[in-house]
């Protein structure tokens, strides 16, 4: 190979990579990205899907997108504009009754008392122990974690984190524990006796997550979506104003600014080694990027396909990394809002708003999981329905509406002989019909819809086993062991070979905290 052109040549071009070539710019670093689609964003993107109807495609909410991240990339000035949820959740129940948890402690009290006085009272204490420990694993947030089986710097690393940690009274050191191995279910149970409130605090253990809520560990994935905050308020969720692409192209405006160049439309078939470290990477087209160094912003199992040759065995253990959301992924265009049974009107009201949620209760979901791993699918599914078109009006003509039904569970692997092709549409069916149980409109009042499988979803975004979050959120693959142990700290088995991806610590979501971290270390790697 020529010399290198680049200190850093990223591969993928998603909110990770993209924060991270922004820090490895600022510090003085030239840095090339290669993108496979035609546009930045990886999931996180706004793509029209029916003539006049633009929406979020895959990613579809904010709250966890780091505030520092926010600050230091500009991106608000760049335009990105984040609008609140009135309220959390809404919950339609059987009977025509509903819940809605959000917008202020009082507030959530007074609704959860008509459903049981003494889960009122236990709020402010249930709010208060998550809280605890979200502030200190919050903080951990930005930290790179110790790396087993490193040297000096990771044993000082070990320090601090126990530090923080031992810093908890007893009672907070507990709830660590019980959150990082007990199931949500349990955890939840402690507290609460109402199966309405136990449902709205349980759907965050499952989405994106392929598990029951009484799957041990299932607790973390719930703690793992309060770390957020929008607009300087802890644990709200909001809509990006033109979908989660407004994100990705505020973040693509400060890469260019800081003179990252970005090639689109040019997919990675190899990582390239000279001397035993990576040195660049091969276009699928066959041109060579020459660079000091390899950043990969995509799934860690994937990251392994495109390392060859001898450096390939050091990656074995990256092949067994368990990647599985059981993600159904549906965006329609409405002629109409959804009239729900328990919140009449076709007139927009906060409840559309809001993320509501078709799951009643932790047994429902339970029968999703159990189901899904018999037939593939859930008999009855659990579906999220976000309606942004309610706050920006620039997703739909006017009048009009468009809607993200994000949906459990949804294998990846069909079993028999089925296969995700034929299926499609009878599962988007699945979901449609749920929906319009609770609102009989829905159903006639959608224009069109674009449906996206787990297999889709890894076609389409290179999200490999469609895990939405890069790999599971389970022990086994958490801060020093993601994406495995002995290479937590952003650094991969071939030197010069970096991840800044959600496989990365702290892991999924919109965060940018990936891409944060990494930069730093291999800015300090390179001097």
């Amino acid at each position: 190979m020529a010399g290198a052109n680049y200190d850093a040549v990223i591969v993928g071009a998603g909110h990770n990579g993209l924060t991270c070539a922004c820090y490895l710019a600022a510090a003085g670093l030239r840095v090339c990205m290669v993108e496979r689609r035609e546009k930045v964003g990886g999931a996180a993107v706004t793509e029209e899907f029916h003539p006049g109807f633009r929406n979020s495609t895959a990613s579809y909410t904010v709250s966890l997108l780091n505030p520092k991240v926010i600050r230091d990339l500009k991106l608000a000035e760049h335009g990105l504009r984040i609008v609140e949820r009135p309220f959390s959740n809404f919950l339609p129940l059987e009977g025509g009754a509903s819940i809605r948890v959000g917008g202020g402690l009082e507030a959530t009290q007074r609704e959860v008392a008509r459903f049981s006085r003494a889960d009122a009272e236990r709020l402010p204490e249930y709010y208060a122990r998550l809280d605890r420990v979200a502030d200190v694993l919050r903080d951990l947030l930005l930290e790179t974690p110790p790396n087993v089986g490193g040297g000096i710097r990771d044993l000082f690393q070990g320090w601090k984190v126990s530090r923080k940690l031992n810093a908890l009274p007893m009672e907070a050191k507990r709830d660590v524990l019980d959150l990082f191995t007990m199931s949500a279910g349990d955890w939840l149970e402690r507290f609460f006796e109402s199966d309405a409130l136990q449902a709205c605090f349980g759907f965050d253990a499952v989405v994106g997550n392929f598990a029951s809520p009484y799957t041990p560990g299932s607790a973390y994935v719930l703690l793992h979506h309060v770390f957020g905050e929008v607009n300087g308020k802890k644990g709200t969720w909001g809509h990006a104003i033109g979908g989660m692409g407004s994100i990705t192209d505020a973040m693509r405006k400060e890469a260019l600014s800081r003179g990252v160049e970005i090639r689109t439309g040019q997919g990675v078939a190899e990582i390239l080694v000279a001397n035993g470290r990576a040195a660049g990477v091969l276009l699928e087209d066959g041109t060579e990027v020459a660079a000091r160094c390899v950043v990969s912003n995509v799934n860690p199992r994937l990251l392994a396909t495109l390392v060859k040759d001898a450096a390939a065995q050091a990656f074995e253990p990256f092949r067994q990394y368990d990647c599985e959301s059981a993600t159904l992924r549906i965006n329609v265009a409405l002629s109409e809002l959804p009239d729900f049974t328990c919140a009449r009107g076709l007139a927009a009201q906060p409840h559309h708003s809001s993320g509501i949620i078709l799951a009643p209760t932790l047994a429902y979901m339970d029968r999703a999981h159990a189901t899904a791993r018999a037939s593939g699918w859930s008999a009855e599914p659990i579906v999220e329905v976000l309606i942004p078109s309610t706050v920006d009006d620039s997703l739909a003509p006017p009048g009009k509406h468009v809607a993200s039904l994000f949906c459990q569970h949804f294998r990846y692997r069909l079993p028999g002989d089925r296969n995700w092709d034929d299926e499609r549409e009878h599962a988007a069916d699945a979901a449609i019909d749920l929906v319009t149980r609770h609102a009989p409109n829905f159903k006639a009042s959608v224009l069109g819809r674009r449906v996206l499988t787990p297999l889709d979803l890894e076609r389409t975004f290179g999200l490999v086993g469609g895990d939405i979050f890069h790999g599971k959120l389970s022990l086994n693959q958490l801060f020093s062991a993601r994406p495995v142990l002995g290479h937590g700290n952003y650094r991969m088995p071939l030197a010069g070979l970096y991840l800044c991806g959600s496989g990365a610590h702290p892991g999924g979501g919109v965060t940018g905290v990936p891409g944060h971290n990494a930069a730093r270390e291999i800015a300090r790697d390179l001097g």
